[in-house]
């Protein structure tokens, strides 16, 4: 839970922001975490209205409320959305049948909400250009993050090399029968990228701070992984 100062007081607001990631100048980042005081037993749509002025306060947190928000659908898939400069007068939307999305542009945010898949935040700070991409088990075997790193090379002209890679908590073994984290460290780093950061924290060892889908039994929230360029960059 992230501590902000307002003045002389400290407000407490429940996201987390990766060590990795605050020390790059060009973009900013959050992770939400549980909410308290909400009931989330209820379907992915409903629980998500719920939520919604919960992560709109900690997207105001970070100074990027006003920042056009873009998410996807998130279908256990693998395509790629990508927000460019031909995205002429976008404000914002849910890109259908995509389960990441790579940008080059400033003073937007990307979102992906996850409940025990892994948020990969994809930043290459050179070009400058950005990725988030919703990973599960299914999106891991499809090679999602591949997807979206290759797509970052194809419409940006990124280089492996400059990208800095980060796993979100997710669930892990032996809560899950699968380590789909170790599975994305080991896509990143034969396609190129040496700097891959994994948080190794299981949602679902610590259901205080996260929702876990597999420990709750699908009746749970959603944590809002959010990632951005800022409007000014400097080189």
């Amino acid at each position: 839970m992230a501590s902000l100062r307002f003045g002389v007081k400290i407000v407490k607001l429940p996201f987390e922001q990766f060590p990795a990631l605050s020390g790059i100048e060009i973009c900013r980042h959050a992770f939400t975490q549980r909410i308290p005081g909400i009931d989330v037993s209820h379907d992915k749509t409903e629980v998500l209205k719920r939520l919604d002025a919960a992560h709109r306060e900690i997207r105001n947190a970070i100074g990027v409320v006003d920042w056009p928000l873009f998410t996807a659908q998130q279908i256990h898939g693998n395509k790629i959305a990508v927000v460019d400069s031909r995205s002429h007068g976008a404000v914002g939307r849910e890109f259908p049948g995509c389960d990441g999305i790579i940008t080059n542009r400033r003073r937007i945010m990307l979102g992906v909400y996850v409940a025990d898949c892994c948020a990969v935040y994809v930043i290459d700070p050179k070009t400058p250009a950005i990725g988030l991409v919703h990973s599960g088990r299914k999106g891991t075997e499809l090679e999602i993050v591949r997807n979206a790193i290759k797509q970052m090379i194809d419409c940006f002209g990124s280089d492996p090399a400059n990208m800095i890679v980060q796993l979100s908590p997710c669930i892990r073994p032996p809560h899950y029968e699968v380590d789909f984290a170790v599975k994305i460290v080991g896509e990143c780093r034969a396609l190129g990228v040496k700097q891959i950061h994994d948080s190794c924290v299981c949602t679902a060892c610590d259901l205080d701070r996260y929702y876990s889908y597999r420990a709750e039994k699908g009746k749970t929230g959603r944590m809002l992984a959010l990632l951005g360029l800022n409007p000014t960059i400097a080189n």
